[in-house]
């Protein structure tokens, strides 16, 4: 006997969501995008970046790993700000952040293009 579950058959336009992730450039979209949305949106530090302080003197460098919401303005104290020149990536983080973002949604509906291609 076979259980089906409703919540995976949820119409839209009269095509189910389980059977849109199956489509490759679908499934690439929708996971990149909750990708961006978590790396953008909440202040998790996972990137490798560097913070300038800025002295009367000069400036001081520090390697910090760096999150993307700081980019946009998100997720930190401007109490903290106090003293930063500037913030950036390096080469590697900006390389992380595109193999985190674009790079695992990549391969994963290349993955279900292989399995959907197999099938048919």
């Amino acid at each position: 006997m076979k259980i089906r579950t409703n919540f995976a058959r949820i119409n839209l336009l009269n095509i189910t969501y389980y059977n849109m992730l199956k489509k490759p450039l679908v499934l690439f979209g929708v996971l990149a995008f909750i990708l961006m949305c978590i790396f953008f949106l909440f202040p998790i530090n996972v990137f490798d970046g560097v913070i300038v302080y800025e002295d009367h003197q000069s400036d001081f460098l520090l390697e910090t790993p760096l999150s993307l919401s700081y980019f946009v303005g998100l997720g930190y104290d401007p109490k903290d700000m106090i003293g930063v020149k500037d913030f950036y990536l390096t080469t590697k983080g900006i390389v992380m952040a595109f193999v985190f973002i674009l790079g695992f949604p990549g391969l994963l509906a290349y993955r279900m293009y292989l399995k959907t291609r197999k099938v048919s």
